[in-house]
């Protein structure tokens, strides 16, 4: 038995559900997302909630029974408040900015990194080399900060590179003489 996906979706005021041709559409003040459901897991909207259930107790019925409701969850979370990761860019001489759609990294390489920000998401450079990257979507979010974060993977030496604002980074120990 599904906790997970047994559990309703409370829909806040000025969130709408629509499920049709097997999606799930949400839209909501801060925009629109959309997942496909698989055949064996149905959906319905009842007083505010939405309601998910599956067809069967097979083994993939039940994974996807839950994962759907935890995605809807985040779409509804999404369009009404949205999500966002913070990276931190730690070395010296190391910065970020942006210049339209475009994030600029000077992260200790003989050029600079151009990263084309996606539409969907926004990044804003802070002060002390804080990149604030939100959007709606969670996946979306988590994997452009992934993406950034792996252009320069905090080093396990000095500690120097891109890594999320709540990270924790064990220095090594260097050479013994």
């Amino acid at each position: 038995m599904s906790r997970v996906g047994n559990k309703p979706v409370v829909l806040p005021a000025g969130v709408s559900v629509t499920i049709a041709d097997g999606n799930i559409r949400v839209k909501g003040p801060k925009g629109e997302l959309f997942e496909r459901i698989p055949s064996f897991v149905s959906a319905k909207v009842d007083g505010g909630q939405l309601l998910l259930s599956r067809e069967d107790d097979s083994r993939g019925a039940r994974a996807n029974h839950g994962l759907i409701r935890a995605l809807s969850a985040n779409m509804v979370t999404g369009v009404t408040k949205g999500f966002e990761r913070q990276l931190e860019v730690r070395g010296v001489g190391f910065r970020a900015e942006v210049k339209g759609t475009t994030l600029t990294l000077f992260i200790g390489f003989s050029h600079s990194v151009p990263f084309e920000i996606p539409s969907d998401v926004s990044i804003v450079v802070g002060k002390d080399g804080v990149l604030t990257i939100s959007g709606v979507s969670r996946q979306r979010v988590g994997q452009v900060a992934a993406v950034v974060r792996g252009f320069r993977t905090p080093d396990h030496y000095k500690g120097k590179g891109i890594r999320y604002k709540d990270e924790v980074v064990r220095i090594k120990e260097g050479k013994s003489a």
